[in-house]
C-alpha cells in the first residue's frame, strides 16, 4: 500500500514521534514546511523527510548533540515537589529552579519567555502532562527542570481540557533548534506512558523521579 504524500498533523506528529501540539507549533511558526488546506494544516511527505534528513539526523555537522539523553537535560536538584492548584505559580516555581543552572543566564528573559508562549498557546499537551519550553539568547544550552503536583492544576487549559500535575519545563538557546526540537521529542515520546505518569505521580522524592525519568528515556 502506497504512503499518502500529503499528510496531516496526526500523521507528521506521528512519523516524528512527537506530540500533535508540538507540530502545530512548528507550523504556526514557521519552523516545518507546512501549507493550509482550509483551516487545517498539511503538509508534503517528501518535504517533510527532507526536513527529518536536515534537521534530525544524528551525525550532521550541522547538529552538535546529534543524542539527547535526560542526563544531559535535567540535573537532581531541577526536580521538585509541590502543592500548587496555578498554572503561574507552578510556572514560576520550575523556572526559579532551573534558573539556577549556569546555563540559563537571565532568570527574567526564562520568565518573559515562558509566559508570553503560554500567552500564544497553552503547552498542556494532555494526559495530566504540561511541556513549558522556550528558545532564547540567554540560554547556553538545553536544561530543563521537572515539577509533580500532589494537587490539580486547574487553569492550565491542556489540549484534552484535564488538569496538569506533571510539568517538564525546557530551555534552550536560540541557536539550537535541533536539540530544542529533539529534547521535545525525547518528553513528549515517553509521557503517553500511563504507567510512568503514574509512577511519577506516586513518587516519594525527587530522587525517585529522577531515576525513573533516567531508567525510561535513556
Amino acid at each position: 500500500m502506497s504512503q499518502p504524500d500529503i499528510l496531516t498533523v496526526q500523521e507528521v506528529a506521528d512519523l516524528l514521534r512527537v506530540s500533535e501540539r508540538t507540530v502545530y507549533d512548528w507550523a504556526t511558526s514557521g519552523q516545518i514546511p507546512c501549507g493550509k488546506l482550509g483551516t487545517a494544516w498539511r503538509f508534503k511527505r517528501s518535504e517533510i523527510e527532507a526536513w527529518i534528513d536536515q534537521n534530525l539526523a544524528s551525525g550532521r555537522k550541522s547538529i552538535p548533540s546529534p543524542l539527547i539523553s535526560i542526563r544531559d537535560l535535567l540535573l537532581l536538584e531541577h526536580v521538585v515537589m509541590f502543592d500548587l492548584t496555578s498554572k503561574r505559580q507552578a510556572l514560576q516555581l520550575l523556572i526559579d529552579t532551573v534558573s539556577t543552572h549556569p546555563a540559563v543566564g537571565n532568570a527574567e528573559d526564562a520568565a518573559n519567555g515562558i509566559y508570553h508562549r503560554e500567552e500564544l498557546m497553552s503547552t498542556g499537551i494532555g494526559f495530566g502532562v504540561a511541556v513549558p519550553h522556550v528558545r532564547l539568547k540567554s540560554i547556553i544550552r538545553p536544561v530543563m527542570a521537572v515539577g509533580i503536583s500532589k494537587s490539580d492544576i486547574t487553569d492550565y487549559e491542556s489540549l484534552d481540557g484535564k488538569p496538569v500535575r506533571i510539568l517538564f519545563m525546557i530551555l534552550a538557546g536560540i541557536g539550537q533548534h535541533a536539540e530544542h526540537i529533539k529534547a521535545l521529542a525525547k518528553i513528549s515520546g515517553f509521557v503517553r506512558d500511563a504507567e510512568l505518569r503514574n509512577c511519577l505521580l506516586n513518587a516519594n522524592d525527587p530522587k525517585n523521579i529522577f531515576d525513573l525519568l533516567v531508567e525510561k528515556a535513556n
